[in-house]
């Protein structure tokens, strides 16, 4: 027995369906083997919820026999149709998975256990009516997209969207509060995935039919004023089209028309958004004409206002201004025949296709939902399963493997125990959970609950499950959960919340750290009298202890901290300051000659007659008696006998350039021993540091050593590195920078 209802009262007649004949109807789109298969599901199903009945007094299996119809007016393959008749034995009945595994095989029991899952969404609260506000509306589109998600196969969310279907045209035999929230439940979630999913007929019958339970005066209301049946109304529509069709052939334009009228629900709809009367509505017939050219769209329109009256007012061109989501296309309403209007719609093929499946998809028109690139790819991918369904039946399951919805793969959503739903990454675990949540809950986990049974933290949650989080009063994280390598964490913003924690744990010796650093190199670069305020402030910093904090930490670099100082604290007029960066006018360049000799000042200098050095080659120095340096080429075959013979005479040069520097003083005190001086110029070799000027005190009773080196520094970075390296050599007790 299934429920027929007629749209026009309301009303609702029940007759049943007789298996032989639906079988005999099947027998037209399957082969035998693929019948055979439904025939065998029949007889399981009926045997199954054999003396079962509805609330409704039907026999159950009418049910299940109903919800296969409508498949089979979708064309899909026999694999669906036949889960589509055990969809419920495995929830009702005492049959198993097993079982139906065994009879069938392992992909028709998945899809019967798909459904079962999906069953997942009656345990959760609904949705409250009308006027959702913005938490309310995010918990909706999360169960929809939830739905999606947890499933392996997308022809389980066709099946559930059949069963809702043949629900609600039998929801008047429920208690009138239940009939309230499945209707809640059904406009605000399955029509929308049936929307997505571009099933437009059962769509449209699931918001009508919702439409008439929630509000039953404004249904028959704009049932009456429709007054005709809605199969006058198609009769209607395919009159116009036909009158069309013919004139734009006429005019030799090549185009595609479709027209449906308008259901009940999309009237009121409007009605309300538009806050008018029916009266004022022009779209209740709708006809969309699809040309290949944008020149094409406006030829239509002259033909369309040429055959009839256009109505002022309600004439849109989408296609010169676009949408802000970039949807094209040309609006406008006429007086068709017998004076009824029909709103007609002309576009280009591209920018139908780009409306139903682009970035400007049709459902998020109509939903008003923001722009997810990621499910809309998802759905357009979805959409064109559904195109190849008549394909796949044909071969047989054939391409079955584009069927399989890992598509919705990336993501997993989970309840929380209040039933809000919570959308994480692939791989996520209960502690990736419990800090999405908030923070303090995931610093005091310590252990999960999922579907009510105790399991690790590392535990790697599924779509659909349910997670409860156990802590402690005083819990606090541990540093194992930012092992990578341990599984604890999977979302890098539950792993940045571990990593703040410590970081505000370690506060204080942080502080001390960075104040330290802060005041050892302002030491060494002879900074006094700084203010600590203006330089955390220039550092976007609110107080001094958040910047030392950080300097400890590493955040903060010590060069950055070095260019704030030289701008508070530059050196006197007469001393050039050293820059920030390299190029600007300077008072003297690094190297006073063609060539440059690194750690010494200017020396005599001759190109090697042997190779031939020219600026650009890598050369080198070897230092000669009384001929000052010799410049060869580095692989010059001397200088690989020089490096066995004197390698001690061979030293570092380089092309003069134009490299600007600056005169700086530093002062060095140290213990005196053998070889400092040479260490030293070592360290400034290396670091290609010129020096200008030297200047040594030893003091013999003390057995300390006061050097005033004048060094070619190019900026302040280059100086604080300088200063650094120095500072490490063994016996060095002070280096810093002198200011005259």
């Amino acid at each position: 027995m299934v429920s027929v209802t007629d749209k026009k009262t309301g009303t609702t007649s029940k007759q049943s369906l007789d298996v032989e004949q639906w079988l005999a109807a099947a027998a037209s789109t399957y082969p035998v083997p693929e019948l055979d298969v439904i025939r065998q599901a029949c007889d399981w199903a009926q045997r199954a919820h054999d003396g079962q009945q509805r609330y409704s007094g039907e026999p159950f299996f009418q049910h299940s026999l109903a919800v296969a119809n409508i498949l089979l007016g979708l064309r899909l393959d026999h694999e669906t149709i036949a889960a589509a008749l055990l969809h419920d034995v495995i929830e009702d009945t005492p049959v198993t998975y097993q079982e139906i595994e065994a009879s069938f095989g392992p992909r028709i029991a998945k899809l019967v256990d798909g459904v079962t899952k999906m069953e997942v969404i009656q345990n959760f609260p609904g949705i409250s009516e009308g006027g959702r506000n913005k938490k309310e509306q995010a918990h909706t589109e999360a169960l929809r997209k939830m739905l999606l998600a947890m499933v392996e196969d997308i022809r389980v969310v066709l099946i559930k969207l059949a069963d809702r279907t043949h629900n609600m045209r039998t929801l008047a035999s429920l208690p009138p509060e239940k009939q309230l929230r499945i209707a809640e439940e059904t406009l605000h979630v399955y029509a929308p995935l049936a929307n997505r999913l571009g099933i437009w007929q059962i769509k449209w019958e699931l918001e009508d039919l919702s439409l008439r339970v929630l509000h039953p005066d404004a249904y028959k209301q704009i049932a009456g004023m429709v007054n005709e049946r809605r199969v006058d109304r198609e009769r209607y529509i395919a009159r116009f089209i036909k009158i069309l069709a013919e004139a734009l052939q006429a005019a030799g334009i090549q185009a595609e028309i479709s027209g449906r009228p308008k259901h009940i629900y999309s009237i009121w709809l409007k009605m309300q958004i538009k806050n008018t009367d029916y009266h004022n509505i022009y779209d209740i017939r709708a006809v969309r004409i699809l040309v290949q050219h944008v020149r094409d769209c406006y030829a239509a329109l002259g033909i369309v206002h040429g055959l009839w009256q256009y109505i002022p007012g309600e004439f849109d061109d989408y296609i010169a201004t676009p949408k802000e989501n970039n949807y094209q296309s040309i609006h406008s309403a006429v007086i068709g025949p017998e004076g009824k209007t029909v709103e007609v719609q002309i576009r280009t093929y591209d920018m139908h296709h780009h409306s139903e499946l682009g970035v400007a998809a049709h459902w998020r028109y109509k939903e008003g939902s923001g722009q997810d690139a990621g499910l809309d790819r998802k759905v357009a991918l979805l959409r064109q399963l559904l195109e190849w369904k008549e394909d796949i039946s044909q071969t047989g399951g054939a391409g079955d493997e584009e069927l399989q919805s890992d598509l919705f793969q990336d993501r997993v959503y989970v309840f929380s125990p209040r039933g809000d739903i919570v959308d994480l990454p692939v791989g996520s675990t209960p502690l990736d959970f419990a800090y999405h949540i908030h923070t303090e809950l995931g610093n005091r986990c310590r252990g999960a609950k999922v579907n009510g049974s105790m399991e690790p933290l590392t535990y790697t949650l599924q779509t659909g499950q349910q997670v409860e989080i156990l802590t402690i009063k005083n819990g606090v994280p541990s540093r194992d959960w930012l092992n990578p390598h341990l599984g604890y964490l999977k979302t890098s913003r539950a792993r940045h919340k571990v990593q703040h924690w410590f970081k505000q744990q370690n506060m204080e010796s942080n502080i001390n750290a960075g104040r330290a650093i802060f005041e050892r190199d302002m030491q060494r670069l002879s900074y006094t009298g700084v203010n600590y305020e203006e330089v955390a402030r220039r550092l976007n910093y609110p107080k001094v202890d958040d910047m030392l904090a950080a300097i400890g930490r590493g955040d903060v670099k010590t060069s950055r901290v070095l260019h704030i100082l030289q701008d508070l604290q530059p050196l006197p007029e007469n001393k050039p300051e050293l820059p920030i960066q390299p190029g600007q006018d300077a008072p003297q360049r690094r190297g006073g000659g063609d060539i440059h000799i690194l750690g010494v000042g200017n020396l005599m200098t001759s190109l090697g007659r042997c190779c031939s050095p020219v600026p650009g080659d890598e050369i080198v120095g070897f230092i000669t008696r009384g001929r000052g340096v010799t410049i060869h080429r580095r692989d010059c075959s001397n200088v690989l006998r020089y490096q066995n013979d004197n390698p001690q005479r061979l030293i570092e040069v380089e092309w003069g350039g134009t490299t600007q520097t600056y005169p700086v003083d530093i002062h060095i005190t140290a213990f005196d021993r053998h070889g400092l001086l040479r260490d030293i110029t070592s360290v400034l070799a290396n670091e290609k540091i010129n020096v200008i000027a030297v200047q040594t005190l030893s003091d013999k009773s003390e057995h300390i050593a006061d050097m005033t080196l004048t060094l070619e520094i190019a900026d302040i970075d280059e100086l604080s590195k300088m200063l650094q390296k120095l500072s490490q050599l063994p016996n060095i007790l002070e280096v810093k920078r002198e200011r005259r």
